[in-house]
């Protein structure tokens, strides 16, 4: 799918923001930890089996989006296939479990404690006393000093990415022996786990020189299940071979090859059966799910229909000939009659064409679950309308997130819950649902939140000429802005009002009978109920003025509003590339809801190889959709998305990776805390509560957790929708002859869908 979004560790996390409140912050939710623990939405989908029931030997070619540019996971420019690649071929002393949480990986660490807080927090490494680099060095206390004095951002020869918790180490040194590793903190650290994950040796991280340019294309020291064989850029390719030296449980396949495919491409890929497993869109999924369809037991075709049957082809044929002859007998145009026999024989030869597509498809099956990482609404909050926190929590507020995960989700088969953290996912340790802090979607609350800024419905809009009109007195030209009709000025000084009782009637949700598509009839956001065609709730009559200031009526939920001689009209930002269209599909969704309360938006498409650095990273939007990885360690990685942004020596903002541009110091206070603190209920909490005031600055608002579909052979094991868990790639494989293996219940609406693209 093709939300865009930011690869896990591989790429500086962020953390960030939060305006002091001019509003009355309801209380927060999600600050203790008496909640019972969360679940997480949905399994991850491998089918899994027993090493003893997976073949020895193969090559597993699998889908990848992008030959990396650089095999160093601490540069800028690492991305999705260059942890996939970091995971298969170097040590991570913990990795993730299926929950989301830090589980140590016993094929490196034997243990790892604290064993000392006062006067430094220490703790202590004992290694796996097996473990080898590929040219049969020891793994040691040498490898993770050079990594530490690589990544503690104290040499700005070395070209790294992040050293959030490195630069906290006061040194390194040998243990009571070889295999153990003391390390020693300068400053307290309750994300330890998150260091040496993964570890590359001192070959790499020992000079800058060798940290910035030696592990870019290849990586001639590895100690994992895999080993590089190499990086093939003109094939676009990466080829990986066992690793000889590996001392764990082999791998079971011989060699993995991640190829770079265009996500529109992997289909026809698969249909040549040149991919075993990739991760595809919902499309894909269906078609794939119609071919492994049962089968007719008579003719072992699908049981689909007439037209995907050899019958059908034959029917075809017989009845071109007996047109031709009816032609020919009857004196009509043999010319056209030929024609139409061409149509049909190239109608049979694609029915055939299709035919055989869905027979090389039926080997695949779709093995789906939900990534760790989650698509939110980004509202920049540096300047313009967005800047005002009432108008952000107006925004927020009108939104029905439940309607938006269902949108994507529901669908596909797959759990359809809004997320409800902006720092964890259900099923992690840090998960409570905070988004009380912000309050529950209320129309009529969001219009409230807005009059108090001083945008009102019907307010006078200033020209270029000087001249004046009504907010969406014209119909307006760009895409999402709807089709308002205008708003007649009335006679006299009428600035700042607007005329109660007016009812838009066009009726953007509702279908011929005024009613919503949901069938209530009613505002779904606000729970507010409508008549047809004319507002009585406040018992005005159509024409009379409210003061400036005062909250429109339920009837005026779709008047533009306007402040100062400008519409409220928002820039929304979107990837115009192939497989974005679930972006699309959910801003349509949020536009609509916008609308109601009276804000317009601009859809701005722009390509998706800007959209992030042009446009997101830069500050040019208003709104914009976009995702956040989950981390194990919430209080390192989120930190830099939500901190308050500061200012650079040059004068200009230091953003890290806080996009929206919204902060404040207690946030980052809370966040401080989490990171010192050694007491995991502690730090839950502090996270809780950091999360909750993020929610009520309303800069980024968590919609849904993002789909996973991954298309596999179905004798492919231990492979698919890893969901949470870091992959296992020693015991992927295919399976023995008449071995199966073991996949999640399937949800109960797996059925085929027709949904957009993800």
């Amino acid at each position: 799918m093709s939300h865009v979004g930011v690869g896990p560790r591989a790429v500086a996390r962020s953390a960030a923001f939060l305006t002091a409140g001019v509003l009355a912050v309801p209380a927060l939710a999600g600050c203790t930890s008496e909640e019972p623990s969360s679940k997480p939405l949905a399994a991850q989908d491998v089918a899994s089996a027993a090493r003893a029931s997976v073949s020895d030997g193969g090559t597993l070619r699998w889908a990848v989006d992008s030959v990396p540019d650089t095999l160093n996971t601490f540069q800028s420019d690492a991305d999705a296939t260059t942890t996939r690649v970091a995971q298969a071929v170097l040590p991570s002393m913990y990795r993730m479990d299926e929950k989301g949480g830090p589980a140590r990986n016993p094929d490196y660490l034997e243990s790892a404690e604290v064993v000392d807080t006062e006067p430094k927090q220490v703790v202590v490494y004992k290694l796996n006393q097996q473990a080898v680099w590929s040219d049969g060095r020891e793994i040691g206390a040498a490898d993770f000093a050079a990594q530490w004095r690589a990544l503690s951002g104290k040499d700005s020869a070395y070209w790294t990415a992040r050293n959030a918790g490195y630069d906290r180490i006061e040194k390194i040194e040998r243990g009571a022996n070889d295999l153990e590793v003391k390390v020693t903190f300068s400053r307290p650290y309750a994300d330890w786990k998150a260091l040496f994950s993964p570890l590359y040796p001192k070959d790499v991280m020992g000079t800058p020189d060798a940290f910035n340019d030696g592990a870019r294309r290849s990586l001639k020291v590895t100690a994992g299940p895999f080993a590089v064989k190499k990086v093939d850029a003109g094939a676009d390719q990466v080829v990986l071979t066992g690793n000889p030296r590996w001392w764990g449980s082999p791998a079971k396949l011989e060699k993995i090859v991640l190829r770079a495919v265009p996500r529109d491409k992997r289909v026809s890929e698969l249909a040549a059966g040149k991919l075993d497993l990739a991760e595809i869109d919902p499309e894909t999924a269906d078609e794939v799910t119609l071919a492994a369809a049962p089968r007719d037991p008579a003719t072992g075709t699908p049981l689909m229909g007439p037209q995907g049957s050899p019958a059908a082809g034959a029917q075809g044929r017989s009845a071109a000939e007996a047109l031709r002859s009816w032609a020919v007998a009857n004196g009509s145009d043999e010319e056209a009659a030929e024609e139409e026999v061409l149509a049909r024989e190239e109608r049979r030869e694609a029915e055939a064409k299709a035919q055989r597509r869905r027979q090389a498809l039926s080997g695949y099956e779709v093995r789906k679950s939900l990534e760790p990482a989650y698509t939110q609404l980004a509202l920049n909050g540096s300047d313009g309308p967005l800047a005002d926190e009432r108008v952000r929590r107006a925004v927020a507020r009108a939104l029905d997130r439940q309607k938006l995960a269902r949108t994507v989700l529901k669908p596909l088969g797959l759990p359809a819950e809004p997320v409800g953290s902006h720092l964890a996912l259900s099923g992690q340790p840090a998960y409570a649902d905070g988004s009380g802090a912000l309050g529950e979607p209320n129309a009529k609350e969001a219009r409230a939140l807005l009059a108090d800024a001083g945008w009102v419905p019907g307010g006078p809009v200033k020209e270029k000429d000087g001249a004046e009109k009504a907010a969406g007195a014209e119909k307006a030209g760009d895409e999402g802005e709807g089709k308002d009709k205008a708003k007649e000025k009335s006679e006299g000084d009428d600035d700042g009002t607007y005329i109660v009782g007016e009812d838009d009637k066009g009726g953007d949700d509702k279908g011929d009978d005024g009613k919503n598509k949901d069938g209530d009839g009613g505002d779904e956001e606000s729970g507010e109920k409508h008549s047809s065609g004319k507002n009585t709730a406040q018992g005005g009559a159509p024409g009379a003025y409210a003061p400036k200031g005062t909250a429109a009526p339920a009837g005026s939920v779709a008047a533009p509003l306007a402040k100062d001689g400008k519409a409220l009209t928002l820039r929304f930002v979107l990837p115009s590339g192939p497989g974005s269209e679930t972006l699309r599909t959910v801003a349509d969704r949020i536009t609509g809801m916008l609308k109601k309360i009276g804000i317009g938006t601009r859809i701005s498409k722009v390509s998706d190889e800007s959209y992030f650095k042009d446009h997101i990273a830069a500050g040019e939007y208003d709104l914009a959709l976009y995702s956040w990885p989950a981390s194990a360690f919430p209080a390192t990685d989120a930190r830099p998305i939500y901190a308050k942004p500061v200012p650079a020596a040059d004068g200009s903002l230091n953003v890290a990776q806080n996009y929206t541009r919204v902060g404040t110091d207690q946030v980052d206070q809370l966040f401080d805390r989490a990171m010192t603190t050694l007491d995991q209920k502690e730090a839950r909490d502090l996270l809780r509560k950091a999360d909750s005031r993020i929610w009520a600055a309303a800069g980024s608002i968590p919609l849904y957790q993002r789909p996973q579909l991954t298309v596999a052979r179905k004798n492919l094991a231990n492979a698919g929708a890893f969901g949470f868990g870091t992959p296992v790639y020693e015991d992927m494989g295919f399976l023995k002859k008449g071995a199966q293996g073991s996949r999640p219940s399937a949800p109960a609406a797996s059925s085929p869908t027709s949904s957009p693209a993800s």
